[in-house]
């Protein structure tokens, strides 16, 4: 995985948190009502935000799980590759040795 697909993951997220911060004080700052009606409000997007941002975060743990076990996947076959291809090109030498004796 590259760096940048790494970096814009996390720039979402953090974009997602300094939007909900920022909406959640406009709406502070003009809303007519009362305290205790606004810090249960505030409480409840909280609620709301931290949520989001967990469903976010397992989304993308779970797109880097898949990721990595496709890479997993793609080493092994690469190690079967070798492997075969040294043994077949052994095999060759020892032809070539018995045939040159």
């Amino acid at each position: 995985m590259s760096k940048e697909n790494s970096n814009s993951g996390f720039a979402f997220i953090a974009g997602l948190v300094v939007g909900a911060a920022v909406g959640a004080l406009a709406g502070l700052l003009f809303a007519p009502q009362s305290g205790e009606e606004t810090r249960k409000q505030l409480g409840d997007k909280t609620k709301e935000v931290a949520d989001e941002l967990l469903d976010k975060f397992d989304d993308l743990k779970e797109s880097m799980s898949d990721v990595i076990d496709g890479v997993k996947r793609g080493t092994a076959e690469t190690i079967e590759n070798v492997k075969r291809s040294t043994v077949e090109m052994l095999d060759e030498v020892k032809k070539n040795k018995t045939k040159a004796v």
